[in-house]
């Protein structure tokens, strides 16, 4: 299984907007085994996304995805930057069926 784990900066202020926009549930997702938005206790401007894939290809082909690539379009404005990004080797765990 694939995973990423990545840090999102917002918009002074639009934490909430860019959350709402990243886990809106347009449809399927195949080969997604969990996808995790979550904000950050300690400062206002930062999300946080978890992610389990079955593998990097199904992840990839997502970004292809109408429902992705709109989402992405819209939250673009919303996004300071990315503090940072880790790819990792899932090995299992509850709710991710491994």
């Amino acid at each position: 299984m694939h995973g990423l784990i990545g840090r999102i900066r917002a918009v002074p202020g639009k934490r909430a907007e860019l959350a709402a926009i990243l886990i809106q549930d347009d449809g399927a997702m195949p080969g997604c085994l969990s996808y995790i938005v979550a904000e950050d206790p300690t400062d206002a401007d930062l999300l946080w996304v978890t992610e389990v894939w079955t593998d990097q290809a199904a992840h990839r082909a997502s970004l292809q995805l109408p429902a992705v690539q709109a989402a992405i379009a819209k939250g673009r404005p919303l996004i300071a930057g990315f503090d940072s990004q880790f790819a990792t080797k899932v090995l299992g765990g509850i709710g991710i069926g491994g």
